[in-house]
């Protein structure tokens, strides 16, 4: 399929909607009362502390709902109050964000089933409206829609977008597309759909594999099975590797797609020469601003003496779990949490440690006095902060002796 031509022919629709539908001030103030904090603001104003008693909250400086997530939230809430009493579907959850998602099943937003990993679209119906979530849909699932005569609100982050346009311009130089993400996760999943030859890798680690092969060969069957789902149809290491183009998903960590570029622009170096290098690797910028803004936020937040870390965010985040990898590099004690909800009774605390299952903590918070960090994931509200913020406080802890 000519995915660029198909996406042209699409935009072009009078049932596709990348707008909102002039509802914006009904909106904004709906998302104010449901979202925003005036305790959050307040500390924001004060250098990003919060001081009560012998316990001290320390704010990163960026955090929560960036400007893609506000806006697809937004076009949510606009989708409904522009049709009514229209039946409306979501590809899949707007964000990562269980509060924000529940809200809109309140809304009478439908989720389409999954069954065995497959999205069952035998449900919608022609002339129903289907939003497409924050992190893009799959090229065959726009067509499949557009064929059924459905009305598509397209909510995708424009950063998200701009991916889409790289291995584009990669799969138009016959380029292979090294995908820096999950390969299972939507936005790769949308991303890879829109490339030529294309093979996802998880990490430093698997990128390095993958220089070691095209510098030196190796075993072909090894190399399908270690990536497994993670390459296009009829991928072939021994061909598809000799010019590559650099993508990622937008919420992995800055510095590790940025080290998996240098990898790979030293590899095709060293095969091919300086003087070719440009005939054999493609790079651009497709690091998210507001993704890069809370990891560098982070960082400077884990530099301060901190005694603990509450990271805030859905468990299915990305960019949530990748700021909670930057306290435990710095072996900071750190818990991942999605709300407020899962602090308490007492001092006990059900948290996600990172790689593994939920698990609950008893005695979590040491005595006081204390220093704890706060940050939360680009799908979480002000307010869900604020909510963990108040409750972390109000648990009645002895002082150090």
């Amino acid at each position: 399929m000519d995915t660029k031509a198909f996406k042209r022919s699409l935009q072009s629709s009078e049932n596709y909607h990348r707008k909102g539908f002039g509802h914006a001030e009904e909106v904004a103030g709906m998302l104010k009362s449901e979202y925003e904090s005036h305790l959050i603001q307040e500390i924001r104003a004060n250098n990003y502390t919060l001081k009560r008693g012998d316990v001290t909250i320390r704010l990163a400086e960026a955090f929560g709902f960036c400007w893609g997530v506000e806006r697809a939230v937004a076009m949510a809430y606009e989708t409904r109050e522009h049709f009514p009493t229209e039946k409306i579907w979501i590809t899949n959850e707007i964000i990562h964000n269980p509060s924000v998602n529940q809200r809109l099943r309140e809304m009478e937003v439908g989720f389409i089933p999954v069954e065995a990993g497959i999205k069952d679209f035998s449900i919608v119906n022609p002339g129903d409206v289907v939003i497409l979530p924050a992190f893009g849909a799959s090229v065959q699932e726009m067509q499949l829609l557009d064929e059924k005569g459905c009305k598509i609100v397209d909510t995708t982050c424009p950063w998200v977008t701009k991916v889409w346009n790289t291995v584009e311009k990669h799969k138009k130089k016959d380029y292979t597309s090294i995908v820096h993400g999950k390969y299972n996760h939507e936005e790769t999943i949308a991303t890879s759909s829109f490339a030529g030859k294309y093979l996802i890798v998880l990490n430093l680690q698997q990128a390095e594999y993958v220089c070691n092969y095209i510098l030196n060969g190796g075993n072909r069957d090894e190399f399908m099975s270690k990536f497994g789902k993670s390459y296009s149809v009829g991928f072939d290491p021994d061909l598809d590797l000799e010019r590559v183009g650099i993508a990622n998903q937008t919420t992995m960590l800055k510095t590790e797609t940025e080290q998996i570029g240098k990898l790979l622009e030293r590899a095709m170096m060293k095969k091919y020469g300086p003087d070719r290098l440009n005939e054999h690797f493609q790079s651009f910028n497709t690091i998210c601003d507001a993704t890069q803004e809370r990891q560098d936020a982070m960082l400077n937040l884990v530099e301060e003496k901190l005694d603990l870390m509450v990271v805030i965010g859905g468990y299915n985040s990305s960019n949530t779990t990748h700021l909670q990898e930057i306290a435990i590099e710095r072996q900071i004690p750190s818990y991942h949490i999605d709300s407020s909800d899962r602090l308490g009774p007492g001092n006990r605390i059900e948290h996600k440690p990172l790689g593994q299952g939920l698990e609950v903590t008893e005695n979590w918070l040491p005595s006081r006095p204390l220093t704890i960090g706060v940050t939360s994931g680009a799908s979480t509200p002000d307010k869900v902060v604020e909510d963990t913020i108040e409750k972390i406080l109000a648990i009645s802890l002895p002082v150090a002796v």
